[in-house]
């Protein structure tokens, strides 16, 4: 056998037979006598299979068995048991527990069915650890309200029959939410399949993708660009699901209720796919989560053989303030960048200068802007904001981080629109020359090789 079994048991002869006969067999052995002990052991990730008693002194093992599945789904556990009781039996069936065994019991049969569950374990379908996702996948990392808030949502639909529709700008990980809630779900062992328009282009396109997927999970990516007949497809394929009918998910760039507005997207299918709406935030909308990001891909990269690089205050200070119009995956890319071209281990302000000077600090707002006052745009832009956080009110310092977020284009426009000349532009914003330096200064602003808008 192979693998790591955690023992709870009250009676120490029992620990000292089991320790002894699972690592002569090859296993590693964590014993305790304490139920609370155990399910720390289980939430810290250790063990491949428990083998617990039911009577303990801090507690039941039978009432203990739901905290081990939500801290670790699928890790088996043996029950044993001095109440030989068919309620006992029942019990530890109902909460799902791989094996029971009523004490005294035979040790050889302990030792093969504890074989035996380490072996389904090793074999059952695990989600994908990071390293393993494919390339370009972005991680599910963030510690702010707007990422909590998104998370406990996905937990909320993960194992909903509801379709999921996933919104958000390009690189900010629609594509990997829909993943995690396919591998994470109840259908983890079934297909995933991604489905572009042109996997629709033939007749027989949606039987084919339906054949494949099995009852596992459809994600319709990027569906908004989708075709008149594309998407006519997708509505014959949703109302003729057989059975088992698969998951299904769709992400989208853009705004599928304005193009359904505009005549571009069908309205049959915009409600088809929109029982619940996960909404991803921009980086820029959860800038405190960039530095969180950046020192996790610098720790990608070492782990995959690169580099030992670390950022400086001031480079890590610059990469806050960038407005990352790309999102994550535009960030992840300027890691790799910076992690190949820096000159030592420290990665320097200059450098980080260098590689996004090179860059569009800003993209144009997409969507509905004709004829709409600045205001009710502006306005539409908070309460997404406030909305983001789920009922919970945003960090402090609102008013200057937003102050932040319109200073910051404004006075970079107005400089490209002056040929970078300072008297003009402060003229031009009706501002002090000396303030307009001073903002230039505090807000890092480039104002070199800058061209008069025409």
């Amino acid at each position: 056998m192979d693998g790591t079994v955690l023992v709870a048991d009250d009676d120490r002869t029992i620990r000292t037979v089991l320790t002894q006969a699972l690592t002569r067999a090859g296993c590693k052995v964590h014993a305790t006598s304490s139920l609370m002990t155990l399910l720390r052991w289980v939430e810290e990730g250790k063990g491949d299979l428990v083998i617990s008693d039911v009577m303990m002194p801090d507690g039941n093992g039978l009432d203990a068995l739901p905290k081990i599945a939500e801290y670790r789904p699928g890790l088996p556990v043996i029950v044993i048991s001095a109440q030989n009781t068919i309620m006992t039996a029942i019990q530890a069936a109902e909460a799902d527990a791989f094996d029971y065994l009523p004490k005294p019991f035979d040790l050889p049969d302990l030792m093969k069915r504890a074989g035996k569950a380490l072996e389904v374990k090793r074999r059952a379908p695990q989600p994908r650890k990071e390293s393993e996702q494919a390339t370009g996948d972005l991680p599910l990392v963030g510690r702010t309200p707007g990422m909590q808030a998104l998370y406990r949502l996905v937990a909320r639909v993960m194992n909903s029959e509801l379709p999921v529709l996933i919104t958000g700008e390009s690189g900010t990980g629609k594509s990997l939410i829909a993943r995690a809630i396919h591998d994470f779900s109840d259908r983890r062992t079934m297909p995933f399949v991604v489905v572009s328009a042109s996997d629709l282009a033939s007749m027989d396109g949606p039987a084919q993708i339906i054949a494949r997927a099995r009852g596992g999970s459809i994600l319709f990516d990027e569906v908004g660009d989708f075709d008149d007949e594309a998407q006519a497809r997708i509505v014959r394929m949703l109302d003729g699901f057989g059975d088992p009918a698969p998951r299904v998910l769709a992400s989208s760039q853009g705004d599928l209720a304005s193009k359904m507005d505009e005549g571009r997207f069908r309205q049959d299918l915009f409600y088809r796919l929109g029982g619940v709406t996960i909404a991803v935030p921009s980086l820029r909308e959860r800038v405190d989560d960039i530095p969180l990001l950046a020192e996790h891909f610098l720790t990608r990269s070492e782990r995959d053989g690169g580099p030992v690089r670390r950022f400086t205050p001031d480079a890590m200070e610059m990469i806050r303030a960038y407005s990352w119009p790309g999102n994550v995956r535009q960030l992840e890319n300027t890691i790799r960048r910076l992690v190949i071209t820096a000159g030592e281990e420290d990665i320097t302000r200059a450098e980080v200068d260098q590689i996004l000077g090179n860059q569009p600090a800003m993209e144009p707002l997409s969507g509905r802007g004709d004829g709409e006052k600045l205001s009710s745009s502006v306005a539409k832009h908070l309460r997404r904001y406030f909305d983001l956080h789920g009922g919970v009110l945003p960090p402090p310092g609102l008013y200057q981080r937003i102050l932040r977020e319109v200073e910051l284009p404004l006075i970079e426009i107005a400089l490209d629109a002056t040929g970078g000349n300072q008297a003009k532009c402060a003229d031009l914003l009706g501002i002090n020359r000396n303030t307009l330096r001073k903002k230039i200064t505090d807000l890092d602003i480039r104002v070199t090789r800058r061209r008069k808008l025409m």
